[in-house]
């Protein structure tokens, strides 16, 4: 799976989906300009000790990013888009992109690819989700129909004795 995130201006967003990206063995696409320098402690801090592990590539703007990932299976995470994300078939090695917080993904942009265009239910007139929010609920998605592909699905519950017992 890869994550694309168009002009990220808030570092703890960007931050925390890096830890996510990690968490999930995704890539990280930043299409500049950034709002924040890629040192700052903001990014840092919310990507915790992760970030060192980030698969992260980056662009100077939407067309070397297209350049560079040509005929990939492209998602476009918008409150414009007429799809659910839960009705989307997504590949297993599809390029989900989100948009800027601020402004979301630029409609000249979204025009070309009208059918890949996917939203996220929201009630009344609630603008948008939070960036990082947003991403972890497509990208799980997408994972969880493909399988949760080289994740780890189970965990083990170990039987806890607190001043004899058990709970």
């Amino acid at each position: 799976m890869n994550i694309v995130l168009y002009e990220p201006e808030i570092p703890a967003n960007t931050g925390n989906i890096g830890r996510t990206c990690v968490a999930t063995g995704t890539k990280l696409h930043l299409i500049e300009p950034l709002g924040f320098r890629l040192g700052e402690k903001e990014l840092r801090r919310a990507g915790m000790d992760y970030w060192q592990d980030l698969d992260v590539a980056r662009y100077v703007n939407w067309e070397d990013f297209i350049e560079k990932n040509p005929r990939v299976p492209l998602y476009f995470a918008t409150t414009k888009a007429k799809q659910v994300y839960t009705k989307a078939a997504y590949e297993p090695d599809c390029y989900l992109v989100f948009g800027k917080e601020s402004a979301g993904i630029p409609e000249e942009i979204l025009v070309g690819y009208e059918k890949q265009c996917i939203r996220i239910p929201m009630m009344g007139e609630t603008r948008s989700l939070n960036l990082s929010n947003s991403v972890a609920i497509v990208l799980y998605e997408a994972l969880r129909q493909n399988g949760f592909v080289h994740m780890k699905t189970e965990g083990a519950l170990h039987r806890l004795h607190w001043k004899g017992q058990e709970t």
